[in-house]
């Protein structure tokens, strides 16, 4: 017994010596860490700070600073081992990283996946800040994208958050690219009214409203788009053009079916109610 604590001790003593001596060191590199930390945070908001003077990309900028953070940190903490001697573990940890990384890219094929399709929104994508999408049936305004995952808020005030590697794979419209936008409605006519005086007083009516455009490439057309027994269908598609799409939207177009109605009915053209198309 006594020979166990005899060697217990000395066991002790070797490892208290041992601290003893690594102290100074591991303070130097605590003292160092927090040195890092601190200079890394400086540097992410000086690099924010000097791009947003050069770019309005705000998801670029934060992008490349984020990285920016990360390396330095990397580089610091790996400084900070070397401190305290242990530089062998540095690259054990950087070949053992190496070897998770291989593993976990199956394990976590998906996080993986948006990861990679964050980097390469950050480069090139097809959106910015407050334009307004619609991918994978989410219809809305960008807010926000990190490495994971792009910020988009609804109409209706709700946040979702789309995987990156989904907006990467699948198709998304932006209505803000040049901010100009269709808009569609059906008349139903009664099937034997004089169409043609119809489609040109459609037409000329939609000239006459304000927020329509008539410009090359972007002028109204109206046309037959289908017939039956009793109804001639008459299609009208018009553009505007609008950086709150949402808003004025709905407002020009409910203007625009008002109007072209009450030129109809002061004409005594008959007809039935209207059917509303979708936006395009």
């Amino acid at each position: 017994m006594n020979s166990f604590t005899a060697d217990l001790w000395k066991v002790l003593n070797i490892y208290y010596l041992t601290f003893v001596r690594v102290l100074p060191r591991l303070a130097l590199a605590v003292v160092a860490l927090v040195i890092t930390l601190f200079v890394a945070h400086y540097i992410r908001k000086l690099i924010r700070f000097k791009l947003l003077k050069h770019t309005d990309d705000v998801l670029l900028t934060g992008f490349l600073a984020q990285l920016t953070y990360w390396v330095f940190l990397l580089i610091g903490l790996s400084i900070c081992l070397g401190v305290v001697g242990l530089e062998g573990t540095v690259s054990k940890i950087l070949a053992g990283a190496g070897l998770s990384a291989f593993i976990l890219g199956f394990a976590l094929k998906d996080i993986g996946e948006n990861f990679l399709a964050g980097i390469l929104l950050a480069f090139k994508r097809p959106f910015k800040i407050g334009d307004l999408v619609d991918t994978q049936g989410v219809h809305g305004r960008i807010i926000g994208l990190n490495l994971r995952e792009t910020i988009i808020k609804t109409l209706d005030g709700k946040d979702v958050f789309v995987p990156n590697a989904l907006i990467l794979k699948t198709p998304l419209f932006n209505y803000s690219v040049d901010n100009f936008l269709r808009l569609e409605f059906t008349l139903n006519l009664d099937r034997e009214v004089e169409h043609k005086k119809a489609i040109s007083l459609i037409k000329s009516t939609l000239l006459e409203i304000d927020g329509v455009l008539n410009e090359p490439l972007h002028q109204p057309l109206v046309h037959i788009e289908d017939i039956d027994a009793t109804i001639l269908y008459i299609k009208t598609s018009f553009w505007i053009k609008s950086k709150e799409a949402e808003i004025n939207a709905p407002i020009i177009k409910t203007r625009v079916i008002d109007q072209v109605l009450s030129a109809l009915k002061q004409e005594k053209f008959t007809y039935q109610s209207p059917k509303e198309d979708s936006l395009k």
